[in-house]
């Protein structure tokens, strides 16, 4: 009899702990705002260096997070992938920038894409983070 009334209390905790943190846990575009203000910020200041210095760098980040989202983490082919060398370098500044490993790789590569086509001349438009997929922090390609 004991037994079930611990765990009826506690199936109602874990319900009203999951029930609690739902809105907080929701897609958004400012989700790295607190943990980390200056993250895409620093994403898009690589980025554009990156376009600056070649532009066909915005097309080759594209398409690295084609391949990583889109095709169920199907690598592509590597002797014609680019830009893992400005992921790399993203990864490096927003560590130092946030003081500590905070952003998924997934997450690096959706706003990195995202910034190589407004960087392109492109109208910009907003990516909904973290990755679902990517809630791990897991090394980059």
């Amino acid at each position: 009899m004991a037994s079930s009334a611990y765990f009826s209390v506690l199936l109602h905790g874990f319900v009203f702990m999951a029930l609690a943190t739902s809105p907080f846990s929701q897609l958004s575009p400012d989700y790295y705002y607190y943990t980390c203000p200056n993250a895409l910020s620093t994403i898009q200041r690589v980025v554009r260096a990156a376009v600056q210095k070649e532009q066909r760098m915005g097309a080759s980040l594209l398409r690295l997070h084609f391949h990583d989202c889109f095709v169920n983490n199907a690598k592509p082919n590597f002797k014609s992938a680019r830009g893992f060398e400005v992921v790399d370098e993203i990864k490096k500044a927003v560590d130092e920038a946030c003081g500590e490993p905070v952003l998924s790789c997934a997450d690096i590569l959706a706003v990195a894409a995202r910034d190589s086509v407004v960087a392109g001349y492109f109208n910009p438009y907003t990516t909904n983070l973290p990755y679902t997929y990517s809630l791990y922090l897991n090394p980059c390609p």
